[in-house]
C-alpha cells in the first residue's frame, strides 16, 4: 500500500504544472514593453538593477538555507529568477537601441536624406490600404540596410528598415533577396520602433539571388499553388493559406468572413499548423511503440521540414519555437513541464527580437499555446465527465480556451468582440487537421510529382468547402460581433471581465446566470441587431456605399438587381454594401476610370453575383487599373466595352446618359481623372449626376458644350477635391450633394474650398466618412436622404 501511495504521489508531482518561470516571463515581457520607448541608457540601467536584485535574491536564498528560514527561501528564488529574466531581455534591447539611434542610417533619417540603399529583404511585402501618388497599390517591405549612398559617397550601415513603395516593383521578391532602391528616409513616428522608414522613389533592382532555403520555400509555395489550380474558387486560394500561410490568392471577401467568424488564425502560419503535423507523425510512430527520444528526433525533422516549406520568416520561426515547446515536454517525459518551456521560449524570443512584445501575432500565439497546455485539458475533462462525447469535448474545450485568452488582444486591435468565434471553431475543428495533413502532403509532392499533389489537393478541397461554408454563414450573420473599446484599456477591461465570468462560472449558484447571459448574447443579440438596422430603406433609388476613400455607387434596377458605378479600392467593403442591399444581379457595371479607388473592389462585385456587362472609359491609364479589370474578367463570360459620350443605356427603371468625356484630354494635372466617364442616371423620375473624378478641365469642356447638367442629386466630383469649377456645381441645381470619401484620408477631402462653395450654393452635403452608407429615395421635390451611420456600415 505504501509503495502504491508513493507511486501515486510521484505521478501527482509529475503532473502538476511547473509555473516557476511564469512570473519571470510575464515581468520580462512587461519590462520590454516599457523599455521600448526609453533611451538606451535607461534600458541598460533597468537591466543592471534587475540583475542586481537577482543576485540579492540568490544571496538571500543561500543565507536562508544556512539559517533554515523556509519562508524567505521560497520568495528569494522567485525574485532571482524574475530579475535574471528581465536582465536577459533588457540587455540586448539596450544594445540594439544604442546601435540603432546612434547609427549613420538614423542620422540620415533625421535629415530626411534622399539615398540609394542596398537592403536585404527580411519578410514578404505586406499590402497597404493607402495608395501611391498615381493611385496605385502600395506595400510595406521589412528589411535590413547594408550600404547607403548619398551622392558620390557610399558607406556600410547596419540597421533595420521599413520600406514603403509601389506594389508592382516588389512582386515575387522573396525574403533574403538583396535589392538596391532609391528612397527618402524618415525616423519612425513611433518612438518604440527602431526601424528607419524609407519611402521608395522607384522600383527595386535585385542583386543576386535569395538564399537557397528561401528559393526552395518559394518554389514549394509556387508548386502548391499550381497543384491547387484543380480546385474551384475560393478553395483554390484557401488551401495554400491553411497549409503554409500563403494568402496571396485568397479571396479577400472570404478572408474577411474568416475574420468575422473568428477563424483568421487558420490562414496564418502558427503553432497550430505545426502541432497538427507533429501530432500526425508522432501518432503514427507511437503505434510502433517508439521510444520518446526517437519521437523527439522525428519531431525535430518535422519542424525542420515545416520551416523549409513554409519559409523561415519570423512568423514561421515563432511557430517552430512553439512546436519545440511541445517536443521538449515529450522528450523529457513530462508534458506538463511544457508550461515552463513555453515561458522560457517566450523570454528567449523576446531577447532575440524585442519588437515581438507588441506584436499581436506573437502575443496571441503564446497565449493560445498556454491555454492549450493549461485550460483546455481541464475543460475537456469536465465536459467528458458530464457526458459530452470525447471528440466534441476536446474540440469545444480547445476552441473556448483559445478564444478566451486571445479575445482581449483581438478586441484591443479591432474594437470588436466576436460572438460566433467559439461555435465557428468547434465546427471547423474536425476538418482542420485533415486539411493540414493532406495539404502539407501536396506541398511536399508538388515539386516532385505534380499529378499526385493535385490528387491530394483535390481531396483536401472537400473539407475546405466545409470551412468556407462555416465562414460564409457565421461570418455574415448580422450582429455576430459587437463593438468594444479598443486599445490597451479596452483589452485589459475585457480580460478582467472574462476572468470574472470564468471565476463566477465555477460557482454553481452563478453558473446559471452566466449561461443566461450567453444565451441572450447569441439568441437575442443577433436577431434584434438584424431587425434594428432596418437597412436598406424601403424604396431606395441610389446608395453611395461607405467603402473608404473611393467611389462605390449603386442604382436600384429592381428587386435584387442594381447598376453599379465604380467599385471602391478593395473588394470586402464593396461586397458588404451589395450584400446589405440584397443585390444578387448586376446587369451593368460601369468603371468611370482606372484608378485603384474606383476599380480595386471589382472582385467584390463579381463574388457570387451575376454581372451582365462592363462599361469603362477609353483612356487605358493607369496600367495597373486596366490589369485589375483584365484579371478579374479572366475566365468569366462577361463582355466589356468602351462607353463614349452621347450613348444611352437602359436597364430596368434606370436610364444612363453618357455625357463625357467629349474629347480625350492629355497633359492635365491628372489625365485619368479628367477622362472619367461623366454620367447622368435617371432612376424613375429622379436625376443623379455622376461625374467620377472629373476635374476642372473636363468640367469646363462639358460646360462649354452646353450640356444639360441639371440633376436632383450630385455625386461630388473627385471625392470633394478643390479641383472643381463652381459653375459646374451650380449648373447641377442639385437638391443634395453626396461626397464618397474615406475617414482621415491623406488628401484632405472634401476640401474646405469645395465645402464653402456648396454652402454658398445652398446645396446640403452628405458624406460617407461621417454618415456611412447614404441612400436617396423619393421623387424630385420630395427627396429623402437616409444615412446608415458610420458604426453600422463599418460592422
Amino acid at each position: 500500500m505504501r509503495q502504491r501511495a508513493g507511486g501515486a504521489a510521484t505521478r501527482s508531482a509529475a503532473d502538476r504544472l511547473d509555473l516557476r518561470l511564469i512570473p519571470g516571463a510575464v515581468l520580462a515581457w512587461l519590462a520590454t514593453v516599457w523599455a521600448l520607448a526609453r533611451a538606451a541608457e535607461t534600458t541598460f540601467t533597468a537591466a543592471l538593477i534587475a540583475i542586481g536584485l537577482a543576485c540579492v535574491g540568490l544571496t538571500v536564498r543561500w543565507w536562508s538555507r544556512w539559517a533554515a528560514r523556509a519562508r524567505t527561501e521560497s520568495i528569494a528564488p522567485a525574485v532571482a529568477l524574475a530579475g535574471f529574466c528581465i536582465g536577459l531581455v533588457l540587455l540586448p534591447l539596450a544594445a540594439r537601441q544604442h546601435q540603432a539611434r546612434g547609427s549613420a542610417l538614423w542620422d540620415l533619417a533625421r535629415r530626411h536624406a534622399a539615398v540609394t540603399l542596398d537592403v536585404t529583404v527580411s519578410g514578404d511585402p505586406v499590402p497597404l490600404s493607402s495608395q501611391g501618388a498615381g493611385g496605385g497599390p502600395r506595400v510595406l517591405v521589412p528589411g535590413s540596410a547594408e550600404q547607403v549612398r548619398t551622392g558620390p559617397r557610399a558607406g556600410a550601415v547596419d540597421g533595420d528598415l521599413i520600406l514603403l513603395g509601389d506594389a508592382d516593383g516588389w512582386r515575387d521578391v522573396l525574403p533574403g533577396q538583396r535589392v538596391r532602391v532609391d528612397a527618402t528616409l524618415r525616423t519612425p513616428l513611433d518612438h518604440a520602433d527602431l526601424a528607419v522608414t524609407g519611402f521608395a522613389t522607384g522600383p527595386p533592382a535585385r542583386i543576386g539571388e535569395p538564399p537557397f532555403v528561401q528559393r526552395v520555400g518559394g518554389g514549394v509555395r509556387a508548386d502548391l499553388r499550381e497543384a491547387c489550380a484543380v480546385l474551384p474558387d475560393p478553395e483554390r486560394g484557401l488551401l495554400p493559406g491553411l497549409v503554409v500561410g500563403d494568402t496571396s490568392r485568397l479571396d479577400p471577401v472570404l478572408h474577411e468572413q474568416f475574420r468575422l467568424a473568428g477563424l483568421t488564425h487558420l490562414t496564418a502560419v502558427s503553432g497550430t499548423n505545426l502541432a497538427i503535423l507533429l501530432g500526425a507523425v508522432l501518432l503514427a510512430l507511437r503505434q510502433a511503440t517508439t521510444r520518446p527520444a526517437v519521437l523527439a528526433i522525428a519531431g525535430l525533422l518535422v519542424v525542420g521540414t515545416f520551416v523549409l516549406v513554409a519559409r523561415p520568416s519570423p512568423s514561421v520561426l515563432r511557430a517552430a519555437a512553439m512546436g519545440l515547446v511541445a517536443l521538449l515536454g515529450l522528450a523529457t517525459g513530462r508534458p506538463r513541464a511544457a508550461v515552463s518551456a513555453l515561458a522560457a521560449a517566450a523570454v528567449a524570443l523576446l531577447a532575440y527580437d524585442s519588437a515581438l512584445s507588441t506584436d499581436p501575432g506573437f502575443v496571441m500565439s503564446v497565449l493560445a499555446t498556454g491555454a492549450l497546455l493549461t485550460i483546455a485539458p481541464l475543460w475537456a475533462t469536465a465536459l467528458r465527465d458530464r457526458g459530452v462525447p470525447a471528440g466534441l469535448a476536446e474540440a469545444a474545450a480547445v476552441a473556448a480556451a483559445c478564444d478566451l485568452v486571445t479575445a482581449p488582444v483581438v478586441a484591443a486591435i479591432s474594437g470588436r468582440i466576436s460572438l460566433v468565434a467559439i461555435p465557428a471553431n468547434v465546427l471547423a475543428e474536425p476538418v482542420v487537421a485533415l486539411v493540414t495533413v493532406l495539404g502539407f502532403g501536396a506541398a511536399l509532392l508538388a515539386p516532385l510529382w505534380l499529378g499526385a499533389a493535385e490528387l491530394l489537393a483535390w481531396i483536401a478541397g472537400w473539407p475546405c468547402r466545409w470551412l468556407v461554408a462555416v465562414a460564409e454563414h457565421l461570418g455574415t450573420v448580422e450582429g455576430a460581433s459587437v463593438p468594444w473599446p479598443g486599445g490597451l484599456v479596452g483589452g485589459l477591461a475585457l480580460a478582467v471581465l472574462l476572468t470574472g465570468i470564468v471565476v463566477a462560472a465555477r460557482r454553481t449558484p452563478l453558473r446559471a446566470g452566466c449561461a443566461c447571459v450567453a444565451v441572450v448574447l447569441l439568441a437575442v443579440q443577433v436577431p434584434v441587431r438584424s431587425v434594428a438596422t432596418a437597412w436598406p430603406p424601403t424604396g431606395w433609388l441610389f446608395v453611395a456605399c461607405d467603402i473608404g476613400q473611393g467611389d462605390g455607387l449603386v442604382l436600384s434596377a429592381g428587386p435584387g438587381s442594381a447598376v453599379v458605378i465604380d467599385t471602391g479600392p478593395e473588394p470586402v467593403a464593396m461586397d458588404r454594401c451589395l450584400r446589405d442591399l440584397d443585390v444578387q444581379d448586376v446587369p451593368l457595371l460601369v468603371l468611370t476610370h482606372f484608378h485603384l479607388d474606383h476599380v480595386g473592389g471589382i472582385t467584390g462585385v463579381l463574388r457570387d453575383r451575376h454581372v451582365g456587362r462592363v462599361l469603362h472609359t477609353a483612356l487605358p491609364e493607369p496600367g495597373f487599373g486596366v490589369q485589375i479589370l483584365r484579371d478579374a474578367l479572366a475566365g468569366q463570360n462577361i463582355h466589356s466595352d468602351v462607353a463614349t459620350a452621347g450613348q444611352t443605356y437602359a436597364v430596368g427603371q434606370i436610364t444612363l446618359d453618357v455625357l463625357g468625356p467629349i474629347v480625350t484630354l492629355h497633359g492635365t494635372r491628372s489625365d485619368p481623372n479628367n477622362d472619367s466617364l461623366v454620367i447622368r442616371a435617371t432612376v424613375g423620375a429622379t436625376r443623379i449626376l455622376l461625374p467620377g473624378d472629373a476635374e476642372i478641365e473636363e468640367q469646363n469642356v462639358l460646360e462649354h458644350a452646353g450640356l444639360d447638367l441639371r440633376a436632383d442629386v450630385l455625386k461630388v466630383p473627385h471625392h470633394g477635391s478643390a479641383y472643381s469649377d463652381p459653375e459646374f456645381l451650380a449648373d447641377s441645381h442639385a437638391s443634395v450633394a453626396i461626397a464618397s470619401v474615406g475617414v482621415d484620408n491623406d488628401y484632405g477631402h472634401p476640401a474646405p474650398l469645395l465645402l464653402r462653395e456648396l454652402a454658398t450654393l445652398g446645396i446640403p452635403l452628405r458624406r460617407t466618412d461621417q454618415d456611412g452608407d447614404v441612400a436617396v429615395r423619393g421623387p424630385p421635390g420630395h427627396l429623402e436622404v437616409v444615412v446608415r451611420g458610420k458604426a453600422a456600415s463599418a460592422a
